[in-house]
């Protein structure tokens, strides 16, 4: 496969497309932003790939000037790809979602980590500060039509699963470690989420 021979199945982008793109948060962004409560943070090293989710109450993410926003780490599994990549490679891409609504909101730039305990403490939750704050500096700003989220029925209840269609996680990791996990109930999962989510 060529870019030509790309082009030549897809066409031209279509003329919106080609235009939406920005480079500073205006007041839809800032507004997208401001509701959103989950995000994917796509991160490299330069060779490998890493997508994380990303989530919080509304607002998690703030818009600190025109062209950088803060983003929170909070608490997870410390094997801190996203933040590793960042280090090694800043080159980050973020795509943003609402509950609800179809449409995203894609920003892709620059990230630098920062663990200044002012900057960390304007993020407390629950009295609990991050470890770190990853600034974004934004390169390119801008959304995403709802085609995915409406042809895989993402946000109609009426197309979800009625019964939990997958093992839990204490299962899946109990395989594919081949660790002892004495209880893999959802009531564990659960349990161990309540403890340890901030």
């Amino acid at each position: 496969m060529t870019p030509e021979k790309l082009r030549e199945l897809y066409g031209a982008p279509h003329t919106l497309a080609a235009a939406k793109v920005i480079s500073t948060f205006d007041h839809h962004c800032r507004q997208f932003i401001e509701h959103s409560t989950f995000l994917l943070l796509a991160t490299s090293d330069g060779e490998n790939l890493d997508v994380s989710p990303k989530g919080d109450p509304a607002g998690f993410v703030t818009v600190e000037s025109d062209t950088t926003l803060l983003l929170p780490d909070r608490p997870g599994n410390n094997r801190i790809d996203s933040l590793l990549n960042i280090l090694a490679h800043p080159k980050v891409a973020l795509v943003f979602m609402i509950p609800s609504v179809t449409e995203t909101l894609r920003v892709n730039g620059t990230a630098e980590i920062s663990d200044d305990p002012a900057l960390c403490d304007q993020f407390q939750v629950n009295g609990r500060s991050p470890k770190t704050v990853v600034r974004i500096t934004a390169d390119e700003i801008y959304t995403h039509c709802g085609k995915a989220p409406l042809r895989s029925g993402l946000w109609k209840p009426e197309t979800w699963p009625v019964e939990r269609p997958v093992p839990t996680l204490f299962d899946i990791l109990k395989d594919h470690t081949a660790m002892p996990v004495e209880n893999t109930d959802q009531e564990a999962v659960d349990e161990v989420y309540a403890r340890s989510m901030y």
